[in-house]
């Protein structure tokens, strides 16, 4: 019972609930057992109140109570999250001494924090290793070190590491594709990435709404309008209902290459069906129409905000002033 509220606590992001319904336990005649430990020492780690949760992980060790996998994931899940490495080695070493191997989720978190930093050779050696001790690294171990690849830019080299994953068996999964996908948007090469996108059906899996929007911006940013609106067209046709994203990534792209006729068409298109009333929104439209001298129709659209229920922001006023 207490670990069913407990875990929905934790969910919600209650953390000081969660503590204090631990200690509440502890004052009563129910002896906590490991897995309410795991939900509030998680709790704390997602928190980044990395000082509690390892205070608990001491106060569990004087009672008895013997901390398990879980309990070590979500301890250097935080330490990793905080860039703290050495407390991350200390705690892999204690698991070790424990005759508590780490599992392959453990890898993971290790694997994914050290790419985050751009220590992406660091993540590979953690792979070997994982090899070496009988772990096999997963889609989630390769996903990592791809997306540590292309966030340095190093794009051809996460190539590398997604058709090894494939060599050996592991089948990508979309996020997989959408990692790689957007490295190559990101270093312009459109090319290799529709080449991607087409591959995605043939292996038997489905773009989602995060592939198009990448392959949609990433077209825009290299000035293939007319394969831009393709795409778009093919989108509406076949593929997942756009997002406030989408949209967003079409209307910068058309006020970007001076197609404020078109912009304007799909504009008046959503807002009669009133599918996104974000101020965001709005102030992509009228910061697109006064780039491209159309004041009178700003300031319309502008005026006409308070009407339709839509507060105008700081940004809306900077756009307006800078515009006039």
């Amino acid at each position: 019972m207490y670990a069913i509220v407990m875990n929905g606590l934790s969910k919600r992001g209650h953390t000081q609930k969660t503590l204090s319904l631990l200690r509440l336990i502890e004052q009563g005649n129910t002896e906590p057992n490991i897995y309410i430990y795991n939900i509030v020492i998680d709790s704390l780690c997602k928190d980044r109140n990395l000082d509690a949760a390892i205070d608990l992980l001491n106060e569990m060790k004087q009672k008895g109570i013997h901390p398990d996998i879980l309990t070590y994931n979500s301890l250097i899940d935080g330490l990793c999250k905080l860039g703290l490495w050495e407390k991350v080695k200390t705690l892999f070493s204690e698991m070790v001494n424990l005759n508590m191997y780490p599992d392959v989720q453990t890898f993971n978190i290790i694997t994914d924090g050290l790419c985050k930093e751009g220590k992406v050779k660091d993540a590979e050696e953690i792979m070997k290793h994982m090899v070496e001790k009988g772990v096999e690294p997963n889609t989630i171990t390769y996903n990592a070190i791809i997306d540590g690849y292309c966030l340095r830019g190093k794009v051809d080299r996460a190539r590398r590491i997604f058709d090894i994953m494939i060599d050996k068996g592991i089948e990508p999964n979309i996020i997989s594709y959408n990692i790689l996908i957007n490295g190559y948007c990101k270093k312009k090469k459109v090319d290799e990435a529709m080449q991607l996108f087409c591959e995605i059906s043939e292996k038997g899996s489905e773009p989602n709404i995060v592939t198009y929007n990448t392959i949609l911006q990433g077209l825009f940013e290299v000035g293939r309008v007319g394969d831009a609106k393709k795409f778009f067209a093919e989108m509406l046709s076949a593929g997942p209902i756009p997002d406030f994203y989408t949209h967003g990534i079409v209307l910068n792209g058309y006020f970007k290459y001076g197609l404020v006729e078109e912009a304007l068409l799909l504009f008046s298109k959503l807002e009669r069906k009133r599918e996104n009333t974000d101020i965001i929104f709005y102030n992509i439209v009228i910061g697109g129409l006064c780039k491209n001298g159309k004041l009178d129709k700003a300031r319309a659209i502008f005026e006409n905000l308070p009407l339709i229920g839509v507060l105008p922001d700081v940004r809306t006023f900077t756009i307006m002033i800078n515009g006039l």
